[in-house]
């Protein structure tokens, strides 16, 4: 998991830990009657350094709830089994606040790892209105959006301006210019994140989700996926590959990858977050100053993007449960919230910000990350999202490479996720 990735892959992790706590100084007094002491904060590679000087704004202000910062392992996948180790340690364990991946919120939350949170404590009414909906579980609030994210198109806009012709705005579209224009031009068409992984499951929900779709309800307890909007969702990318429009080397890409080929001037399209716009806008990128980003099309018009980002929860066994909620309310202030844009080129939660026409100057990609953002929808909400994942990963590439039709990977998502879901 890396700062300047959302997403898909979940971007930032926290985890607040008691410093200097030891069972003895607790029974003489060392955690606060009131919930407050001194805390670590966690966080698996901070690749733009920006959290320190966050942290010594909260140090400043808070002397006695001082924050010590310790990173994680930048794999978003040991992070998250890290994280499962040390709060299936119970009292025994150090973490007491975790900015989670959104697609951990259910899963921590049905395991009684992370503790609810009073709703009137933070300021979810400023926030992007769908953020909220990936930090609850059963209708309760188990962590605070800290991070969102979600997918853009980004396209070569110097070669649509050369055809006469306009960003795709539908699935049609973008198939007949990557089948047609992007070979004129010594391109590929069309990619996204294509290996069987994290990536493979937000691109194959974004398709099902944008044909109208569904793959699971009611919290993970009820199989949704077997419709016609999931195979029309899973055909597109099928046919994409089939047909040549979706180059071979895509069902190898994960973010870099695929950021790469992009900034390297061999793609017309890719479906990325954020943060592939502002690298290959970046001096020294074979295409800054030539690139454009629109929503993601769907069958008849925008699509719907899957959300990214991450999110801020308390553990069970918090030793300084008020401390964690007020770091938690100082990390989705405004100020921070603004640092996290401008320091950490990370999409906020605010909702504000993306109007600012000092932040829409400096990130021009902001208006239509917010409509992206606001027509967007969570992963599918699980207890077991891990071996929704795994399923949904491993179908969806069978069926892009040929081994499946469309219809039966839809059937067979539809039995694996039910026995998934049975348990």
């Amino acid at each position: 998991m890396r700062w300047v990735r959302a997403a898909g892959r979940g971007l930032l992790v926290l985890v607040v830990v008691l410093t200097g706590y030891v069972a003895s100084g607790a029974q003489a007094g060392g955690a606060g009657a009131d919930g407050r002491g001194p805390l670590t904060l966690a966080t698996a590679g901070d690749l733009t350094g920006y959290l320190g000087s966050v942290l010594e704004g909260w140090n400043r202000t808070h002397p006695g709830e001082k924050v010590t910062l310790v990173e994680l392992p930048d794999s978003a996948d040991e992070t998250r089994a890290q994280m499962i180790t040390d709060l299936r340690g119970g009292e025994r364990g150090r973490f007491d606040v975790l900015n989670i991946d959104v697609s951990w919120t259910s899963e921590f939350a049905a395991a009684g790892w992370i503790r609810p949170l009073p709703r009137e404590r933070f300021p979810l009414g400023t926030f992007l209105p769908r953020v909220v909906d990936t930090a609850t579980y059963d209708g309760r609030l188990y962590a605070v959006p800290y991070v969102t994210n979600a997918g853009l198109l980004l396209y070569r806009k110097d070669v649509l301006a050369e055809e006469g012709v306009e960003p795709p705005r539908s699935w049609a579209e973008l198939e007949r210019i990557a089948r047609t224009v992007a070979p004129e031009h010594g391109l590929d068409g069309y990619a996204g994140q294509f290996l069987p992984y994290e990536g493979l499951t937000v691109n194959a929900a974004e398709a099902v989700y944008s044909a109208g779709g569904t793959i699971l309800g009611d919290e993970g307890e009820r199989v949704t996926v077997d419709s016609r909007a999931a195979r029309e969702g899973i055909g597109f990318l099928a046919r994409g590959v089939r047909e040549g429009w979706i180059p071979q080397e895509a069902l190898t890409y994960k973010e870099e990858e695929s950021k790469q080929a992009f900034q390297n001037g061999r793609l017309l399209f890719l479906r990325n977050w954020p943060y592939a716009y502002v690298a290959a806008s970046a001096p020294g990128s074979e295409v800054a100053g030539k690139v454009g980003a629109v929503p993601l099309p769907g069958p008849d018009g925008p699509g719907t993007s899957v959300l990214g980002g991450s999110n801020l929860a308390v553990s069970s066994h918090a030793r300084h449960p008020d401390s964690a909620a007020r770091l938690i309310a100082y990390l989705t202030g405004e100020r921070v919230q603004r640092q996290v844009l401008t320091r950490g080129a990370l999409p906020p939660v605010r909702a504000a910000l993306y109007d600012d026409p000092e932040l829409v100057r400096r990130f021009p990609y902001l208006p239509t990350l917010r409509e992206s953002v606001l027509a967007a929808a969570p992963r599918p909400k699980s207890p077991h999202y891990d071996q929704v994942s795994l399923v949904v990963q491993a179908v969806v590439h069978d069926a892009m490479t040929g081994q499946q039709t469309p219809e039966a990977a839809v059937r067979r998502l539809a039995t694996e996720l039910a026995a998934v879901s049975s348990r």
